[in-house]
């Protein structure tokens, strides 16, 4: 028979709890982080499919992370937004 001190249940229960706790803390931002990391990637092939339509009419706007991320968080309004800056200024 295995007898089972209540203070090593009440810290195996402590344990759990404080694993929960931090567990929550943690999910947050490591969610906002890879909704951003998915947003950069569709907003990559936003911008992939620009330069490909782009190509036929010599229209080209560079690759990387900074238009990746500008596009991946405002989405449509960001690609026509670097768009309009491309004819304006020629970025």
């Amino acid at each position: 028979m295995i007898i089972v001190e209540i203070n090593s249940i009440i810290v195996f229960l402590g344990c759990i709890i404080f694993l929960f706790i931090i567990g929550k803390i943690f999910f947050i931002p490591l969610k906002s982080i890879f909704k951003l990391i998915l947003n950069s990637v569709f907003g990559g092939l936003i911008i992939f499919v620009i330069n490909f339509v782009g190509g036929m009419f010599s229209f080209h706007i560079g690759l990387n992370v900074l238009t990746s991320i500008l596009v991946g968080i405002l989405g449509i309004p960001g690609a026509i937004l670097l768009i309009i800056l491309k004819l304006t200024i020629g970025i």
